[in-house]
């Protein structure tokens, strides 16, 4: 079962992670992708006032089962840890701090500028002919 929540656990990280980063891409996905951004922020700075800043609580879980399987030494960050095991270079926390930060405020800004200049479709149009 801890092989499988490993797995299942990674791959929803990811498709998190991704979801933050592009979902203000797509029309349909923009109102989920600000409550995502919202949970997001509520994590890193509010729970990150008593667990430090930036704390995911996915990555407290993952790290549990992690433990349990027997791995050892893992970096504060899930971002580090996929990077350290895809690329021959490890990353310093810092940088994947600097990083994680800078994406994030991106697409959060990208986020809100969409919400807030979106023009309504014609057949939205709140006036009459």
């Amino acid at each position: 079962m801890l092989p499988f929540l490993d797995i299942f656990i990674g791959v929803i990280h990811v498709l998190l992670i991704l979801a933050c980063l592009l979902g203000w891409m797509f029309p349909r996905t923009r109102r989920a992708h600000l409550i995502l951004m919202g949970v997001v922020v509520g994590c890193w700075f509010l729970l990150g006032l008593k667990y430090g800043i930036g704390y995911c609580p996915l990555t407290d879980w993952h790290w549990q089962v992690k433990e349990q399987l027997g791995e050892g030494s893992l970096p504060h960050s899930f971002i580090k840890y996929i990077w350290d095991k895809s690329f021959p270079a490890p990353i310093s926390p810092k940088a994947v701090d600097i990083l994680t930060f800078a994406a994030f405020f991106i697409s959060l800004t990208a986020a809100l500028y969409h919400h807030f200049t979106r023009k309504p479709k014609p057949d939205e149009d709140p006036t009459p002919m």
